[in-house]
């Protein structure tokens, strides 16, 4: 068994991004040995995937650069014939301090219209799901 009361001396490696980014090149070059890229430059082959694995998700996925605000009108409801559409949404129960209105939202060519007890957390996954599907 090993003497667990003596701390261990080897620590974590800490590679510089100029290496990182130059296997990472590397290996995405078309016909690659990503094991051979690894070998030379003296890492485990695991380690250069996981890397390569960030790369192209930080490719995929950029922080968003700004935020885009829309304007919005606030219409009364005054129709004189109310479509035949329940006034109450149909799902979860509606937050108590939710108050009856009429939210109408356009993206991206489509129009979203929201009638009755609207409720806050559902209006917010209705626009993420928007907003992701966008």
């Amino acid at each position: 068994m090993k003497d667990q009361t003596r701390a261990s001396t080897r620590s974590r490696r800490q590679h510089e991004r100029k290496f990182k980014d130059a296997l990472i090149a590397q290996s995405l070059v078309p016909g690659a040995s990503v094991a051979a890229i690894a070998m030379k430059g003296g890492i485990n082959s695991n380690l250069l995937f996981k890397w390569r694995r960030e790369h192209v998700r930080l490719m995929d996925d950029p922080a968003p650069t700004t935020t885009t605000l829309l304007p919005v009108c606030v219409i009364p409801d005054v129709d004189p014939m109310p479509m035949s559409q329940p006034s109450a949404p149909v799902g979860p129960a509606v937050n108590r301090s939710a108050r009856p209105c009429v939210i109408e939202v356009e993206i991206a060519g489509a129009l979203l219209r929201l009638r009755g007890a609207i409720d806050e957390t559902m209006l917010g996954s209705v626009l993420r799901a928007l907003r992701q599907s966008a």
